[in-house]
Order: C-alpha cells, then sequence, then structure tokens
C-alpha cells in the first residue's frame, strides 16, 4: 500500500555479519559476570584505521554514495557486543533510553508561566478556606453543614456539571495519530508546539556549541547517511517527508539521540560506539524519528497538561481539609507521585513503545536487517549486569525494561520482515543475528565457570582464551 525504497542499505548482508573479530573477547571472570575485551593498546588514529576498513568496506557494497571510508562506528557480528567495548565502560543508566532525559520538545510558553502560578493559587485559596472554617463560630459551621445536607443534590449536580465539562474538553480534543491510529488527546497546535521546539533547540545548541562535530566528520557523515536513506525510503509518509532533518552529532560519550519536533537530529558519539553495526544505529535513528512523526512530544505535554488541571481541584481539597500545612504538604507530594506512577511514566512507556514499532517499519522500509534491534537492547541489559547496575522494576521508569523492550521488538520482528519482503530488498542472508547473541553469551557463560577472580595466577587475564566459531 505505501511506496517502498528499494535502495539497499545493508548492501550483501553476508559480508556484513561477521565482520568483527571474535577472537577478541577476553575472560569473562569475576563476580557480577565482567567481561574484557581484548582492545589493542593503539592510538585513535590506529582504532580509526581499523574500523575504516569495515565501515567502508559495508557502505561501498550499500551504494556508491556511501563508499567513503567512516570511522569509530565499528561494525561488528550483528549478534556480539560491541567490538571496541571499551565504548560500555561509560555510565550506563537503568533507564537508558535514546530520548533526552527532558522532553523532547519545549513545554508551550504559557504552561511555563501559568502551571506555577495555578498550582500556587490552588495552595492559597485551599489554605483560606480552612483557617476561614478554623475562624468560623460553632453555631455559624453548624449552620453551613446544614446548608450543605439541604443542598447536597445541587452540590452533587454542580460537581458532576464540572466533570461533563472535563469528559467533553477531552473528547473534543482527540485525535488520530499518524501511521498508528490510536486515539490520542492534543491540546496544543501542531505547528505551533513545533515553532515553541526552536527554544530547546537554542538551548541544546548553546550548551553543546563546543562539541559540535564539522560535516567534515566522517561520524557525523555517517549518521547524515542512516538518517538521509531513512527519511528517503519513508518519504510516502506525509509526516516524514514534510519534515527537513538537520543533523547534529555531538561529541558526548552518553549513549544517547534524540529529535526535536522540527527534525533537528541530536545523535551523541557514545551511542555510535555503542551500537554493533550499521543496523542497530539506523533502528536507534528510526525510532527517534518515529517520535517526531508521531508528535509524542505534543502529546505526552497535553496529556501531561490536562492531568495538572484536573488535580488542581485535588490539591485545593487537600490544603482545604488537611487540618496543618505539614500534612497538607505530605499530602501534595502523595497526589503529585500518584498521578506520576499511574498515569504519567506508564502513558511514557507506552509511547516508548509505538515509537520502537513505528521506527521498525521504518527500518525495514529502508532494507535494514531488523532482526538486529533487539539485539541492542541485549547488549545494552548485558552491559549494565557487566556493570552490576542495580535492577529496578519497570514501573519506575519513564521506558520499559531493556529486556521487555527485546521481546517486544522481538514479536515484532516478523511483520517487519514482511514489510523488507513487500519493499522487494534483498533477502537477508547469513544467520540470525538474535541466534548468534544467544550462542555467545552461552558460550561466554560456560566459560566463565571455574575461572578465578582477575589477580588469579592461574591465568592471564590480559591474554584472550575465549573462542567464539563463526555460525
Amino acid at each position: 500500500r505505501n511506496r517502498c525504497q528499494r535502495l539497499d542499505l545493508s548492501g550483501n548482508t553476508k559480508n556484513c555479519f561477521l565482520t568483527g573479530n571474535p577472537d577478541s573477547y577476553r575472560n569473562l571472570i569475576g563476580k557480577g559476570l565482567r567481561c574484557l575485551l581484548d582492545v589493542p593498546h593503539t592510538s585513535g588514529q590506529e582504532e580509526y584505521r581499523n574500523a575504516n576498513h569495515s565501515l567502508g568496506r559495508f557502505f561501498s557494497q550499500s551504494s556508491q554514495t556511501l563508499g567513503e571510508e567512516i570511522p569509530s562506528l565499528l561494525i561488528s557480528s550483528v549478534g556480539q557486543p560491541p567490538h571496541h567495548f571499551a565504548a560500555w565502560s561509560f555510565q550506563i543508566n537503568r533507564s537508558f533510553h535514546t530520548s533526552p532525559s527532558l522532553q523532547a520538545a519545549p513545554v508551550p510558553l504559557f504552561w511555563i508561566i501559568v502551571k506555577p502560578a495555578q498550582k500556587l493559587f490552588a495552595i492559597i485559596l485551599g489554605r483560606s478556606i480552612r483557617n476561614w472554617w478554623k475562624a468560623l463560630p460553632p453555631n455559624k459551621r453548624e449552620l453551613f453543614k446544614e446548608s450543605a445536607r439541604k443542598n447536597k443534590w445541587k452540590i452533587l449536580l454542580g460537581v458532576s456539571s464540572l466533570g461533563v465539562v472535563f469528559v467533553m474538553f477531552y473528547f473534543t480534543h482527540l485525535e488520530e495519530t499518524p501511521i498508528t491510529g490510536r486515539a490520542r488527546l492534543l491540546v496544543f497546535g501542531k505547528e505551533h508546539f513545533r515553532e515553541l521546539s526552536q527554544m530547546e533547540y537554542d538551548m541544546w545548541m548553546e550548551q553543546f556549541q563546543s562539541q559540535m562535530l564539522p560535516e567534515t566528520d566522517a561520524r557525523y557523515q555517517v549518521v547524515e547517511r542512516v538518517v538521509g536513506h531513512l527519511s528517503e525510503s519513508n518519504k510516502d509518509v506525509p509526516q516524514v517527508s514534510a519534515l527537513k532533518w538537520v543533523i547534529h552529532v555531538v561529541d558526548e560519550p552518553g549513549v544517547n539521540a534524540f529529535v526535536l519536533p522540527n527534525g533537528q537530529v541530536f545523535v551523541f558519539t557514545g551511542l555510535l560506539e555503542a551500537v554493533s553495526d550499521i543496523h542497530q544505529l539506523s533502528f536507534i535513528l528510526g525510532h527517534e524519528i518515529a517520535h517526531a512523526v508521531l508528535e509524542h512530544a505534543a502529546e505526552k505535554a497535553s496529556l501531561v497538561h490536562f492531568l495538572d488541571f484536573l488535580s488542581l481541584i485535588f490539591l485545593t481539597m487537600i490544603w482545604a481539609i488537611c487540618p496543618r500545612d505539614s500534612l497538607a504538604v505530605v499530602g501534595q507530594w502523595i497526589q503529585s507521585k500518584l498521578q506520576e506512577f499511574l498515569f504519567d511514566r506508564p502513558y511514557s512507556r507506552t509511547l516508548e513503545a509505538e515509537a520502537d514499532k513505528v521506527g521498525l517499519q521504518f527500518a525495514a522500509k529502508a532494507c535494514v536487517d531488523v532482526r538486529a534491534s533487539s539485539v541492542f537492547w541485549q547488549q545494552m541489559e548485558l552491559a549494565e549486569s557487566i556493570q552490576g547496575q542495580p535492577k529496578l522494576p519497570e514501573w519506575l521508569s519513564t521506558h520499559p525494561s531493556h529486556e521487555n523492550r527485546a521481546e517486544h521488538l522481538d514479536r515484532l520482528i516478523p511483520e517487519a520482515l514482511k514489510i523488507r519482503e513487500s519493499c522487494n530488498c534483498p533477502s537477508l542472508s547469513g544467520p540470525d543475528p538474535r541466534l548468534i547473541f544467544r550462542l555467545n553469551m552461552q558460550h561466554l557463560l560456560e566459560s566463565s565457570k571455574g575461572r578465578g577472580p582477575p589477580n588469579s595466577t592461574k591465568q592471564d587475564p590480559s591474554k584472550p582464551k575465549l573462542d567464539f566459531p563463526h555460525t
């Protein structure tokens, strides 16, 4: 039904699966499954030259325009942890996500000003009601109670009318999500919100102005080509073709990437080091493009604004009913946490899952090996296990856990493969990268049994002893 781009990003995939050296893995030893890789003690330039061969070969197979040598992004086996495993040494949080910790778009300017004023007004109003009630003589309190009992139906009707207003507002502002067709609340105008994203763009540019890679940098060029290929392959989607995608590569070790609603793409070099191959990078950027195409930033801001406005009633009641300010503060904190964990975070996880689904479709239409998508999140799970980071419950995070994301993508991959086939993409040759990853992890676990700690005299941890046969 949709027009498919026939450019083959993956080229001859048979030659792209196993370009990494499986012998580069060192011993998996010690508690917490500490995995050390054999990274040669060479200069950064020498590592770049080594990378040039693999990535240059990949792009030369893909198309003539992608034939230049690209350093830094190391192409290893899709099913193995990255060859340049030193990239995993910097901080990777439990809630790692490819969107920034801040929202991907600024909240509307009037909301920034009005929202604190609304809360302050609710607190002052509730506290004033409480003090007024305390100052009333006992006989007048009884008169008010009696009047309330007599007019309880009128009061109930007024409260119900207010509830109907909120319900009508909600249903009159429902729109259909592009591509997925999901009904969602959208209070802010799309174009207006996109224009306001210029505010956050200026903020990011000011923050990273000294770390921006030039367009002549090979790492910038690989991101530019991947994004360009994804957008060209999906230009039949009106929301994709309507945006001008502008690339910014930040020389920052954080594993992160995000796309603003106005099409500004930000990629950290730490992400280029963390991915194993071009297929994983294409999926991650497809995921971020999906956030912008689906207008998730405006949707999330709309829901939060609606819930915050609705919560003003409860905030006023809390400060009016609680006998002391200290109790009111506690009640306000409980109310905010309930909203966060019952509405905000689950909704954010829903948006992430939707972006995974649409991003996988974008990657499939670009002839990417979509099977590599779940391997990336398995690698992230492995990295956290190696670093000994605590595994927090998913309900505490704004993003699904790495394990659940990998499982969700595994369920979506068969459909994505059908999309890829309908676009007349070259068939995928070679083994499934998910199988390679599982076999390698099983081999690592088996090989780690019975090994001593890193300081053991029985073995030299600087010498790799694990052999990974090519499947």
